[in-house]
């Protein structure tokens, strides 16, 4: 049986340009998923799709059970959108944004103040809720926009690098609005281009690159694919790094890859702590002096280099830039598709 969110197929062109090729996703009820990509991937087109902001040259989407392409209307009162760019009026106050939308989802002016009000608590933001929010920090804002996405207690929601700009602080905020949404029951589907937010918040992990899902799981089992422990050395001097190298090729279970310029090495193993002793007892019986050794494992980076050849760079455009479509900001449910 389909999840919450479900699609099949999509295919999305503009121009000679194909943003989607083919993209599959399935999220059951109650869960996230992290949608991970590079700009220019497909990751904003697909939350564009799904949210009935553009319409896929091909293929199917059922969001909350209806149909996005029968049905846009009624999948637009069932789901909650929180875009790249917080979409609120400046000029009026956090109790007056929220109070617009409750009005926009034809609430009554009683329930629509009311519903605000618990917004504006669970937000944080009740201090500043008279104030306009043109003078509220980014990631204030931030949280005005994710309560106006949430203004009518949607089963669905779909952010869009929701914490993209924002600071630690900031983001971990967000963070723990988010684990208590899907607490609640919400279902979520997250764009990202921070790996540790996917690791962090994320029941399953699809990988975008070229308009397609090429990888998908857990955390866990992404990192499994990738391989198993590693080894990583940095030698104190220079001249030492063939020794060094030496000595991993022999006690490590595979290549020795070298970053020369910082002086580092890394290899993949196996025998744990344990291992790491006998490395760090041969490296000093040679005389190889080091700033740092560690054994970790693979990281979500690890994942997306391997998938993808290249880091995931996180910049404070998102894919709005010049990397996907041109793509503008997003309002809550807009009706028109707002691309180039």
């Amino acid at each position: 049986m389909p999840g919450a969110i479900y699609a099949e197929g999509l295919v999305k062109s503009f121009g000679a340009v194909k943003a989607l090729d083919g993209v599959d996703i399935d999220v059951p009820e109650g869960t996230v998923l992290g949608l991970l990509g590079p700009n220019g991937a497909g990751k904003t087109t697909t939350v564009r799709v799904l949210t009935t902001l553009l319409q896929p040259d091909a293929g199917k989407a059922v969001v909350a059970g209806i149909d996005v392409l029968k049905h846009p209307n009624e999948v637009r009162r069932s789901i909650g959108l929180s875009g790249q760019f917080a979409a609120v009026d400046e000029y009026l106050t956090g109790r007056e944004n929220l109070h617009m939308v409750g009005q926009l989802y034809q609430m009554g002016s009683r329930a629509a103040k009311a519903r605000a009000g618990e917004l504006l608590e669970r937000f944080n933001l009740a201090e500043a809720a008279d104030r306009p929010a043109k003078t509220y920090s980014g990631g204030m804002r931030r949280r005005l926009d994710l309560a106006a996405a949430l203004v009518v207690a949607p089963p669905v929601m779909f952010m869009d690098e929701p914490t993209t700009g924002l600071d630690p602080r900031n983001r971990q905020q967000l963070w723990t609005v988010i684990e208590e949404l899907v607490k609640g029951g919400t279902t979520l589907l997250l764009t990202t281009q921070y790996l540790e937010e996917a690791d962090h918040l994320a029941d399953a992990i699809a990988v975008v690159d070229h308009g397609r899902v090429i990888a998908r799981g857990t955390a866990d089992e992404l990192k499994a694919q990738t391989g198993g422990e590693r080894v990583e050395v940095v030698v104190h001097e220079h001249g030492r790094i063939a020794d060094a190298r030496e000595v991993l090729r022999t006690l490590g279970k595979g290549e020795v890859a070298v970053a020369d310029h910082t002086r580092k090495l890394t290899v993949p193993v196996t025998g744990g702590a344990k291992l790491l002793a006998e490395i760090i007892r041969e490296l000093d019986g040679r005389g190889i002096e080091i700033d740092d050794i560690g054994l970790r494992r693979p990281t979500l980076d690890d994942v997306f280099i391997s998938l993808t050849g290249h880091a995931a760079v996180a910049e404070d455009g998102g894919e709005g830039g010049a990397g996907e479509e041109g793509a503008q900001p997003a309002g809550r449910t807009a009706s028109k598709e707002g691309v180039q």
